[in-house]
């Protein structure tokens, strides 16, 4: 089937979904094709995005091992003339190589799209048709079987103008980008500078302008918090809830209230302090500031220049106790076997949230339960378990209960044995990157441990399971639903 027609379909079965004589979802789902279902299942994924760049010179993409804990890999850079540098890498591996990258990457639900422009390409000072440009890069993009497109233009001489022009060139090239690479189907993202974000600096409005335009048809914005000065946003306060006087209101909150939403907004940094000229935190400081955001309501995630500076490690570290990386567990058998399952982070209250089902079709944002933990998905997902290797689902959080009742089993813990991918990474060198300083990368040694132990494990869910059906394998369930499984979590 084209790709067009497989598209038509998909988006169809979306068409109908609000329709009060409806075919129910699961039905609908199920009644796809093979590749229609694909589309919907990488559609764009929801917050938070973890996003790594990759501009330094490689001979083919990382392994999902490599940037486990990403769920977006940018290719960079695609330019007005053409490929360049990873972009070009990509170009140049037969269609059997990028259709296997693409499948593994499918697999681990990571998404690989093309970042455009970059610090060497200045499209409004140099007279790019925003128009004649969009389509010429979103027919590369198409062509060359990727998920969407980042726009990262650093035409710093436009803005400082202050006539309006860069604003109003990115709002004709994202409209027509939009046209060919429509929303739900593809990516699209941008890279500002945070101090583009700041009011009544900016001639032409600046980002904020943007966003009140085209904001509807960006998916995020991946914010660059480096190379504005040797003490901008380098503390959590800085960088969060206050930015200095040189660019005002351009902290992350403070351009949230701006106008711009909450979880649209990527935390960036450079790998090292040798990946930007300035704007470098340690990965455990960063940490800790996305802890102290994520308390106060935010959720959009975390962008980082460049692999193999950053890959499954660095980004263990930022994600932290905040959203810890996922474990393999094994789907729990009627034998009473238990597996391990993430560090609880959070309070998520599961009272009302069914259990999750092999089964059930979900989309971006459904809720489960799973474990003893609430479970968010990032994307449409079917047979994939929550904390598996798929990393399609969230960790909310253990389930609360506000009664003092509790249910007790005792059970067999399994052996379990986890790697953690260890990288070793050099500091790239290219002709359209980031500016750079000089630095070294941290690196870690990680081992591989092997426990078996007797465990009593205590269910803290709040469902109360009276009237409520036991789970089967032939019922199609659809968000929302209840049932009972394994008698986990029933109080009363």
């Amino acid at each position: 089937m084209h790709l067009s027609l497989t598209l038509t379909t998909a988006m169809a079965a979306f068409a109908c979904f609000g329709e009060v004589a409806s075919v129910p979802l699961e039905e609908t789902l199920r009644s796809l094709t093979p590749k229609a279902r694909n589309v919907l299942k990488r559609a764009t994924p929801v917050a938070p995005y973890f996003v790594l760049y990759s501009d330094a010179y490689i001979s083919t993409e990382p392994t999902v091992s490599e940037i486990s804990g990403f769920n977006v890999f940018a290719l960079s850079f695609l330019l007005e003339y053409g490929a360049a540098d990873q972009a070009q890498e990509w170009e140049e591996l037969t269609a059997a190589q990028r259709s296997s990258i693409l499948s593994e990457y499918d697999a681990a639900g990571i998404s690989l799209i093309v970042s455009l422009f970059g610090s060497t390409e200045t499209p409004t000072s140099s007279g790019y048709d925003p128009i004649d440009t969009a389509n010429t890069m979103a027919a590369w993009v198409i062509e060359y079987g990727l998920q969407g497109v980042d726009i990262d233009y650093e035409d710093f001489a436009a803005f400082d103008a202050g006539t309006g022009a860069a604003e109003q060139w990115l709002g004709n090239f994202t409209t027509q980008l939009r046209t060919q690479l429509p929303q739900g189907q593809y990516i699209l993202t941008h890279a500002p500078v945070a101090p583009w974000f700041s009011p009544d600096i900016w001639g032409g409005g600046g980002y904020l302008w943007v966003n009140s335009v085209v904001g509807d048809m960006i998916d995020w914005y991946n914010v660059q918090f480096y190379n504005q000065g040797t003490t901008e946003y380098t503390t959590c306060d800085g960088l969060l809830y206050t930015s200095s006087t040189t660019w005002p209101e351009t902290a992350l909150f403070q351009i949230a209230d701006s106008g711009v939403p909450l979880d649209k907004l990527v935390i960036g940094k450079p790998a090292t302090a040798a990946q930007a000229t300035n704007g470098y935190i340690d990965p455990s400081l960063l940490a800790s500031c996305v802890s102290s955001a994520y308390a106060d309501g935010w959720d959009g995630g975390v962008m980082v220049w460049e692999y193999p500076d950053a890959g499954s490690a660095w980004i263990a570290t930022v994600r932290g106790d905040t959203w810890p990386m996922p474990s393999t567990t094994p789907t729990p058998t009627s034998t009473g076997t238990t597996t391990a399952t993430p560090t609880p982070t959070g309070t998520g209250n599961c009272a009302g949230v069914a259990a999750w089902a092999a089964d059930v079709v979900y989309t971006g944002g459904s809720e489960a339960t799973y474990g003893g933990y609430l479970w968010t998905a990032s994307w449409w997902t079917e047979g994939d378990t929550p904390g598996g290797t798929a990393d399609v689902w969230v960790n909310d959080g253990a389930c609360t209960s506000t009664s003092s009742n509790t249910l007790t089993s005792t059970s067999t813990t399994p052996t379990s044995t986890s790697t953690t991918p260890t990288s070793t990474s050099t500091t790239p060198t290219s002709t359209s990157t980031t500016p750079t300083s000089t630095s070294t990368t941290p690196t870690s040694t990680s081992t591989t441990t092997t426990t078996t132990s007797t465990t009593t494990t205590t269910s803290t869910g709040t469902g109360t399971c009276a009237g409520v059906a036991a789970w089967t394998t032939d019922v199609a369930y659809t968000g929302g639903s209840e049932v009972t499984y394994g008698f986990r979590g029933c109080l009363g």
